[in-house]
């Protein structure tokens, strides 16, 4: 089967039939559910995998730590590494530093979380390193920061944007709606878990996305293609909350 769903139209008829699929990949993903340690021993269980972080700051450092801590191995960048030894010092082994094309290089999956001016770099310098990799892809183009570009993000949706920035990776939005400060505090929480949208156009990278929600302490949401991505860009009804799944799902009119 080709690793690519293609979506023909906007009817409710292929958004029921796109999300069912993916849904159904979901399903074989186990769920960790216990905070503490036990998320470490559930994924050692499952192979754990190898994380290259592009961008160790708010977001990349907290959800590399997270992943870490559930017992994957992760490769944290920046241009000048050295800065990223006092994150690391305490997360054992499974943790390590170097530069952008080293995680790059690490990774079967990268995670990329930078300002979203240096994206489009990021597709360039290693475009080589990056080709058929599962990509998780969390910034926010913002004008005042990111010049004339953020503009024409916003108006095309964040999703189709980073897939012409980043050509060749299977990619998948998420982790751009979710405030950092929540990526800390509610991570593993009990009860009802905080929801992160996903949207991607490869249904193998939705399930190792998926499990990497899970294993971060909170669950995933399957919105659809990265055309409905725009769905949460900034600016929207859920973005820069955290919103519970069964809140998500309410407001993005999934269910």
């Amino acid at each position: 089967m080709d690793k690519n769903i293609a979506v023909i139209g906007t009817t409710n008829e292929s958004r029921r039939t796109f999300l069912k699929t993916a849904v159904t990949a979901l399903a074989l993903l186990p769920l960790a559910r216990l905070p503490g340690p036990a998320p470490a021993q559930a994924a050692a269980g499952q192979n754990p995998m190898k994380i290259g972080v592009i961008g160790s700051g708010r977001i990349g450092g907290t959800l590399g730590t997270l992943w870490v801590k559930a017992g994957h191995e992760v490769l944290f960048s920046s241009r000048h590494p050295e800065e990223l030894e006092e994150l690391v010092k305490d997360l054992g082994p499974r943790a390590r530093t170097g530069m952008p094309r080293e995680a790059a290089v690490f990774g079967e999956i990268v995670l990329v979380s930078v300002p979203y001016h240096a994206v489009p770099q990021i597709g360039r310098d290693f475009a080589r390193e990056l080709a058929g990799k599962v990509v998780l892809e969390t910034g926010n183009p913002y004008p005042s920061r990111d010049g004339e570009m953020a503009v024409k993000v916003r108006a095309k949706g964040t999703g189709l944007a980073s897939a012409e920035f980043l050509p060749g990776v299977r990619l998948v939005r998420a982790f751009n709606t979710i405030p950092h400060t929540a990526l800390r505090t509610e991570a593993h929480r009990t009860g009802e878990r905080v929801g992160i949208p996903l949207a991607s156009d490869d249904q193998e990278a939705f399930a190792m996305a998926s499990r990497l929600v899970k294993d971060a302490g909170f669950e995933p949401v399957v919105v659809g293609p990265l055309s409905r991505a725009k769905d949460f860009d900034v600016g929207t009804s859920v973005y820069a909350q955290a919103l519970t799944a069964r809140e998500l799902r309410q407001k993005l009119r999934l269910d």
